[in-house]
């Protein structure tokens, strides 16, 4: 079945390249509304924009979705990873700027509010997208790909020309808690000299030590090191995970992702949804499949999708 939360949760931050604080209040929604966001600094236009593929409108420096007013939220990708690894379907966002907090450049603390709000089941089936023929896209030395699979897997490679990222690779199958064990508090990374040239043209202002990796010539400037030897693929996973959650539903297949990032992951779900008979919505019987199949109460369980 479907699931959002219990009770709201509110999380505060600044925003990577604005940084101007950033405040989110997650709200629980009802059943097939999916993820919205809702700017409440703005009243005089339409203010929300529904977290979907066909939003994004750009994926230079982090994932951006925007409404046909105009309106837009950004950042987006580490929110929508945490509440697709917590399996909560439908949500509303209220954010109170154009920019999603970056917390700690994971999506840990995301799934901490999550997780304190609570999960509960609602009374409609959950449907994901079953993969049935592969579909791919290439941009020069990138590829991104959908393939068929019992379950939710990624498998990423990534190749950096600093040494303390160098190339790596990693697979995982994404059923039960695998993400929220593995995946969930790797953090976004960057190297020095980007931030540098990203400051001179009004980005990156709200970028720290504290909310990312940053990596010079070989090193990791971090005090405190990595969470994980492969931090940077296992990144790259979570970003993947909350790109691919903007398809609408949970994917059942393969992801698999070569030196690709937020825009080759967006050119993948137009291609998907351009090639009818590579997909079919079904219902998911086995959400430890694609998700947690956390546990809830009897009195969870009759919240009502109304």
């Amino acid at each position: 079945m479907q699931r959002t939360l219990a009770r709201p949760a509110k999380l505060s931050g600044i925003g990577v390249h604005s940084g101007k604080p950033a405040n989110a209040t997650l709200i629980p929604a009802p059943c097939d509304s999916g993820v919205r966001f809702v700017r409440t600094d703005i009243s005089d236009t339409n203010n929300i924009i529904d977290a979907r593929y066909d939003t994004v409108s750009d994926t230079s420096l982090c994932t951006c979705i925007t409404n046909d007013a105009g309106v837009s939220v950004s950042t987006i990708e580490h929110l929508m990873a945490a509440l697709a690894g917590c399996g909560v379907d439908n949500a509303l966002i209220e954010i109170d700027g154009p920019e999603t907090p970056i917390m700690d450049g994971s999506s840990e603390p995301f799934i901490s509010a999550i997780l304190t709000a609570g999960v509960v089941q609602q009374d409609e089936p959950l449907r994901g997208i079953e993969i049935l023929a592969p579909v791919s896209v290439t941009v020069g030395d990138k590829t991104a790909e959908l393939l068929p699979a019992d379950a939710f897997e990624i498998e990423f490679s990534i190749d950096f020309a600093d040494p303390a990222i160098g190339k790596q690779s990693r697979v995982e199958a994404f059923t039960g808690d695998a993400f929220l064990q593995h995946y969930a508090n790797s953090r976004t990374f960057c190297n020095r000299s980007d931030v540098e040239a990203l400051r001179k043209i009004g980005f990156a202002r709200g970028g720290s030590l504290q909310n990312a990796i940053v990596v010079d010539q070989g090193r990791v400037l971090n005090l405190g090191g990595l969470r994980h030897a492969d931090e940077f693929v296992r990144h790259k996973m979570l970003d993947a995970v909350g790109d691919l959650a903007l398809a609408g539903a949970p994917i059942i297949g393969r992801y698999r992702g070569v030196r690709a990032g937020h825009d080759m992951t967006n050119r993948l779900l137009r291609a998907l949804f351009d090639a009818p008979h590579a997909w079919r919505y079904v219902e998911i019987e086995n959400r430890a499949s694609v998700a947690p199949d956390f546990q809830v109460t009897e009195p969870q369980r009759r919240l009502a999708c109304a």
